[in-house]
């Protein structure tokens, strides 16, 4: 595995924008992209055989080591909302999640980012991708 893997097929997950992610002026908070990428992580687990509550069950989990987002356009109270997510391999032990958040039927995302996590055990010590996350990057 290495940083310049290919990304994996990207998933897609749909969201309406709620009153309270929003400030005074119903633009999204910033902070919520965050949360949104992962409402899409997961899903993207999801997706790909199992969920992230059976791999904790199994002893690993997936702290973030690493955050970024680019903010292009807001998004705004009540609008329809796509996040695309995809993951590369960045070592045995490390993954890393790519987003874009969309207006459906736009040309160009609101918001692009990443996460990067450090697959850890029970104990928070290094440890190898669960097999089935590292058969999907």
């Amino acid at each position: 595995m290495t940083d310049g893997a290919a990304a994996s097929t990207p998933r897609r997950t749909r969201i309406r924008v709620r009153y309270a992610e929003t400030d005074r002026m119903a633009v999204v908070y910033y902070a919520n992209y965050f949360v949104w990428f992962e409402v899409g992580r997961t899903e993207w687990l999801r997706e790909t055989g199992s969920t992230y509550r059976e791999m904790e069950q199994d002893g690993i989990s997936l702290p973030v080591i690493e955050a970024h987002a680019e903010y292009r356009r807001p998004a705004l109270y009540d609008d329809d909302i796509e996040i695309s997510t995809s993951a590369r391999p960045v070592t045995p032990v490390r993954i890393r999640f790519d987003y874009e958040v969309w207006r459906p039927g736009e040309e160009r995302p609101l918001v692009t980012g990443y996460t990067v996590h450090a697959a850890v055990d029970r104990n928070g010590r290094p440890c190898r991708l669960p097999a089935w996350v590292a058969s999907q990057v």
